[in-house]
């Protein structure tokens, strides 16, 4: 299955968000990290003739989470995160860092990994993704992969953040490679998509994945 996504760089550090549809002619859509000016993405929304349909959260990091109030409030949309991160959302404006305004809000369906959701006519499974923060999730559709800030085009999750740690990414990492071929398309959460076999042969932190792989 092939959906359609558009993607929009918003919030203070152009954080990565995604409008998923099952068509272009598609009326409902599923929002991945609303992180930024709610008002915003409902105009987008309006010119792209959406309505939405659920909101997902990779994970809880203040970045990816600064539309979620407004637009789930604003929309009726239900707010789907793991359930060991709800937390972060739920203090959302404790955690955020000086200057940069943020509203709490209670997620409506809690996660899990290895869930799978119909949401908007595409059936979503959800993934267990930790090292970049414990309770990170994935969302694996037809040949994408919404990875949050798990890897990047050339790069991969920050591991000096609370509850990261490398040796836990580095095996995440190896199980995505592993499941999924290598033409799945991940879209991150920062920077442009990518695709899983150019990550696993150009990207200097999968250097220890491709030297497996040689052996």
């Amino acid at each position: 299955m092939s959906i359609v996504v558009d993607r929009y760089e918003l919030g203070p550090i152009g954080t990565n968000c995604y409008v998923v549809r099952f068509a272009r002619s598609a009326e409902e859509a599923v929002v991945i990290d609303p992180s930024g000016d709610a008002a915003e993405l409902r105009l987008q929304l309006a010119a792209l003739g959406a309505r939405v349909a659920a909101i997902l959260i990779t994970h809880g990091h203040w970045d990816h989470l600064l539309g979620v109030a407004d637009l789930a409030e604003g929309t009726g949309a239900p707010v789907y995160m793991a359930d060991d991160e709800q937390a972060l959302l739920e203090n959302l404006p404790d955690l955020v860092p000086a200057g940069v305004s943020a509203r709490s809000y209670a997620p409506d369906v809690l996660l899990k990994g290895d869930e799978t959701l119909e949401l908007a006519g595409i059936t979503f499974e959800t993934l267990r993704v930790p090292g970049h923060s414990p309770g990170h999730l994935a969302y694996h559709s037809g040949d994408s992969l919404f990875s949050g800030d798990v890897l990047f085009a050339g790069s991969v999750g920050r591991t000096d953040l609370p509850g990261a740690d490398w040796d836990t990414l580095v095996e995440t990492l190896r199980a995505l490679t592993e499941r999924f071929p290598p033409e799945t398309v991940v879209y991150s959460g920062h920077g442009p998509p990518t695709t899983l076999g150019d990550e696993l042969a150009r990207n200097p932190f999968l250097a220890e994945l491709r030297a497996e792989q040689r052996a």
